[in-house]
């Protein structure tokens, strides 16, 4: 129980900051939508890093929680929030070929093109670790329901 709740936290926290990292690389041409997309991430790497030394240190069993509901509850939520955050972050990929300026004589688009390729990599991550949080909800509402 306490090494398959370690292992989804040691395997989510490393996608949440490839896609933070993927994410701050670029020139966030549209921060309302991608700022929301760094807010999931760093909260969720940080939120996982905490859950992981509580793991650790031992002290889930100093504390007295209910951590398979905490487990699922945050398993549930960070899915909620990731999936949201990929389909913003494929929103923002979505309108590359729009220009930056409207009113400009040059064509300068939202995302350049090396932009454009970090944003379907985030994008895909994105997606992939909103997946992997279903599935570790998933897990998490068999432990608990058990």
């Amino acid at each position: 129980n306490l090494q398959l709740t370690l292992s989804c936290i040691l395997v989510l926290s490393f996608p949440s900051l490839l896609i933070w990292i993927l994410v701050a690389s670029t020139r966030v041409p549209l921060p309302l939508l991608q700022g929301w997309v760094m807010f999931v991430a760093v909260t969720a790497w940080f939120l996982s890093i905490v859950f992981l030394c509580i793991f650790l240190f031992g002290y889930a069993n100093r504390i007295a929680v209910n951590w398979n509901q905490t487990d699922f509850l945050f398993h549930g939520a960070t899915f909620v929030f990731y999936f949201g955050a990929f389909l913003l972050q494929a929103a923002t990929t979505s309108l590359h070929h729009l220009p930056r300026k409207f009113n400009s004589t040059t064509q300068e688009k939202i995302l350049a093109d090396h932009e454009y390729n970090i944003s379907i990599a985030a994008s895909i991550f994105a997606f992939a670790t909103a997946v992997c949080y279903g599935c570790s909800t998933a897990l998490a509402l068999r432990r608990w329901r058990l």
